[in-house]
């Protein structure tokens, strides 16, 4: 109702990356239980005004419905509700709700052969690794992997447990929901929504060796990449399409090029682009932080900066006097540069090479992407962590000299 969701100061914790305003967040998931249960009473309530027993039984019954008040509202006037509203005159023994199992071909799904070749590493945590074809009707490959191996271990495992090389095109949501210890090594290319909600595993797309372009100048993943990842790594030798790392929440990304709305409501995370982006980079980007390289001098013309400031990548030398904790505790450079070089190891990226080969210059080019909340909640933090030091050596020379403290 305050309608702040998007400036980072929802005032009762929700919609916010600000340490102070979270610590008002009341809610608790047995609320949301609670609520549902009152929901359902009413509807038990309705349900018995009607004479009606079950819900199946509801289903279809537009006659139950009153519909004078709305079809008499001045803004439906001129439509017609007639096929809306019609019901088929069939006999009753005629179903009107789900009646028989759908095959959704989950049995025949890609991931039952990922997991049967990951049990040595679901059971006894041994690593494995080993190499699949991948299709795009393989939708959302590793996600039922993801489930299997929480299942037996919720915080995941150790990097890199499971490494699986595919060849070919990851189909939908390529990579969704990938859980620690998970590494999907594609040579190929994927579709939309790759590494949808990446959670603790690491994405890698890279083109295959029969690719003759270069890499920064052609799309390897879809639309809506790491859409609300949480943690992990991804790394996409290519250029990603729209809404790129949208949502994205604390996963490491690293890519050549984006089209428009890259880290749209980005809220944490960090984001490595190696080339040109669309229009509208950052909409809404309320925490985390982007570096990308300003092939042309033109990127401050395509992002939107109602939310974010544009900076230069500091040494280290240059942030240890700000005032500020750091992102991630690490300074600009040296993240970028690391990043770079996983990026070159992982994808054999040419781009990456050459920046990390001419890094003088091209440090340079970088811009760093701030969402001025986020700064000054860093800012917050340094503030209170130097006034809790300071408390905490007072304390200290009061009691080597008690005598001086009274």
């Amino acid at each position: 109702m305050m309608r702040k969701c998007h400036l980072n100061t929802c005032p009762v914790g929700v919609a916010t990356q600000d340490p102070v305003l979270r610590k008002k967040f009341a809610g608790r998931p047995e609320h949301v239980v609670n609520y549902f249960f009152f929901v359902a009473e009413e509807v038990r309530q309705i349900m018995a005004q009607l004479g009606i027993r079950t819900v199946n039984e509801l289903i279809g019954r537009a006659d139950l419905l009153d519909l004078k008040k709305g079809i008499e509202h001045w803004k439906a006037k001129g439509l017609d509700f007639s096929r809306l509203f019609a019901q088929p005159n069939v006999p009753a023994e005629v179903p009107r709700f789900h009646k028989e199992e759908q095959d959704h071909g989950l049995a025949r799904s890609l991931d039952r052969v990922l997991i049967e070749k990951s049990r040595p590493a679901i059971e006894r945590g041994e690593r494995v690794q080993f190499i699949e074809v991948a299709r795009n009707v393989n939708r959302s490959v590793g996600a039922m992997l993801s489930g299997a191996l929480t299942k037996v271990h919720p915080e995941g495992l150790p990097d890199n447990t499971i490494h699986i090389q595919l060849e070919g095109t990851g189909g939908q949501s390529f990579g969704a929901f990938l859980a620690r210890g998970i590494t999907l090594y594609l040579i190929g290319d994927a579709n939309d929504y790759t590494g949808k909600g990446l959670s603790g595993g690491r994405v890698v797309v890279r083109p295959s060796i029969d690719f003759r372009g270069t890499a920064a100048g052609n799309i390897i993943i879809g639309n809506t990449a790491l859409y609300g990842a949480t943690t992990g790594e991804a790394f996409f030798s290519g250029v990603a399409g729209e809404r790129f790392a949208v949502r994205l929440s604390g996963a490491t990304a690293v890519v050549e090029g984006t089209g428009d709305h890259g880290c749209e409501y980005m809220t944490g995370g960090t984001v490595v682009v190696l080339g040109k982006t669309g229009r509208n980079f950052a909409a809404g980007m309320s925490g985390g932080i982007a570096y990308v390289y300003d092939v042309d001098g033109e990127f401050a013309s395509r992002c939107n900066t109602s939310m974010v400031s544009l900076e230069h990548v500091g040494t280290a030398v240059e942030q240890k006097g700000n005032k500020t904790r750091l992102h991630q505790d690490q300074a600009d450079e040296p993240m970028l540069k690391k990043l770079l070089e996983e990026h070159n190891r992982w994808t054999g990226s040419r781009r990456a090479r050459d920046l990390l080969d001419n890094w003088a210059t091209a440090r340079g080019k970088f811009v760093k992407v701030f969402p001025n909340e986020y700064k000054r909640a860093l800012a917050e933090m340094y503030e209170r962590e130097v006034e809790a030091a300071s408390a905490g050596s007072n304390a200290q020379v009061g009691m080597k000299h008690p005598v001086a403290a009274a």
